[in-house]
């Protein structure tokens, strides 16, 4: 087995990544400046030791540190006033954001409203209000993922549901995206099967919606295309064997490629999926997971020389069908239901998630545009499991 992957990168911001690399968290948070950070992360992780060792860490290295872990799978607006508090009760001039997708975008979304005085929603990624922010007032963010999905260490932005109206919002600012990012794969190896199944897939997910987007971003799409390729080769690998340490990085490293790569655009597997997470609190992964056949066939029309191309750099025969019977197959394999019974959702909410799902912000990047009657036609495709 080859060793697990080792380096320092600087795109698309300052990445550590390697196996061992979190015992420089301390010198992380002093290479930005921080002297007492506050670590974000949810509850169970909190009880974890790996979190204990990191806090313990960066106590012993003199700074300043604490805990705030009242985060939701799906965070909340709630969540991240409470952060604000705890924040500003500690005296915290920074975070860390340590976890999976929840953690990370909870942890950014707390870094940037700790200055600002406008309500959170004022800064919706909508046309330029990013600009309404002051950005002196936005901490500095160090970003420790320990899931290998949502990429959100290497993102700009941050997915939180506000609960008055059920309704996710992505809070997008340039200075959101963290000043360093430590990607160390032992951190994941704990991840149980289902969770490794549910992560990798987001981030299959975020690389061929990127990929499929429509647009000129012939980097994005090459970042995709091999983040494809990790997931094809090492996702099955690190489902079977958690303890795979080379798995595990290249799923790392798909993850991040994927939220990389989506600056370019996502589609309708994540406008589908979003009202889900805000209406049923389901598994944002495992839900783009379910979506992801249905919405390649509703978009079949127009990528499928692109789909083609992908097929033939995955080794696959270069068809449109063999590429959609490989997502299948990979699914089956990883235990994802195939239609929306398997996340017990079922007709009873269809016109309101109908309504949301076209107005997503991710919806605008579909190859094939969305409206309520297809996102309707989508929804009950995906709850009778017909292709």
């Amino acid at each position: 087995m080859t060793a697990s992957p080792r380096a320092n990168w600087n795109y698309p911001n300052p990445i550590r990544f390697g196996a061992g690399r979190i015992s420089e968290l301390a010198d992380a948070c002093r290479a930005v400046g921080l002297s007492a950070p506050l670590i974000v992360t949810d509850p169970f992780l909190a009880t974890q030791p790996m979190t204990k060792a990191a806090l313990a860490q960066l106590v012993a290295a003199g700074l300043k540190a604490a805990l705030f872990s009242d985060i939701k799978p799906n965070p909340v607006e709630t969540n991240i006033y409470r952060g604000l508090v705890a924040l500003k009760a500690g005296g915290h001039d920074g975070v860390v954001a340590f976890g999976g997708g929840s953690a990370l975008d909870a942890g950014k979304v707390i870094a940037f409203m700790a200055g600002q005085t406008r309500p959170m929603w004022d800064f919706e990624d909508v046309g330029d209000w990013w600009t309404r922010a002051d950005p002196n007032g936005i901490l500095p963010i160090i970003a420790v993922p320990t899931t290998a999905g949502t990429g959100a260490e290497v993102g700009r932005a941050g997915v939180i549901t506000q609960e008055a109206t059920h309704t996710k919002k992505v809070i997008f600012h340039p200075l959101m995206m963290p000043k360093i990012t430590i990607c160390d794969p032992e951190l994941t190896v704990g991840m149980p099967p289902h969770i490794t199944a549910g992560t990798g897939l987001d981030a299959l997910a975020h690389c061929i919606e990127a990929y499929c987007a429509p647009g000129y971003h012939p980097m994005a799409d090459g970042i995709a295309v091999e983040g494809i390729r990790l997931v094809k080769e090492y996702l099955p690998r690190a489902f079977k064997d958690g303890a795979d340490l080379e798995a595990r990085a290249n799923m790392m490293s798909a993850a991040a490629m994927g939220a990389t790569a989506f600056q370019k655009g996502l589609g309708a597997i994540h406008a589908l999926s979003h009202p889900l997470g805000a209406l049923y609190d389901t598994h944002h992964g495992l839900t783009n997971a379910v979506f992801m056949p249905y919405v390649l066939v509703y978009n079949r029309e127009v990528i499928t020389p692109k789909i083609e191309r992908l097929a033939a750099y995955l080794g696959l025969e270069a068809t449109f069908p063999a590429f959609l019977e490989w997502v299948l197959t990979l699914r089956k394999d990883l235990g994802v239901p195939h239609t929306l019974a398997g996340l017990k959702v079922d007709a009873a909410r269809f016109d309101e998630m109908s309504t949301m799902a076209p107005n997503d912000p991710t919806a605008g990047g579909n190859p094939v545009p969305i409206d309520k009657g297809s996102a309707r036609k989508l929804y009950e495709v995906a709850l009778a499991g017909k292709l």
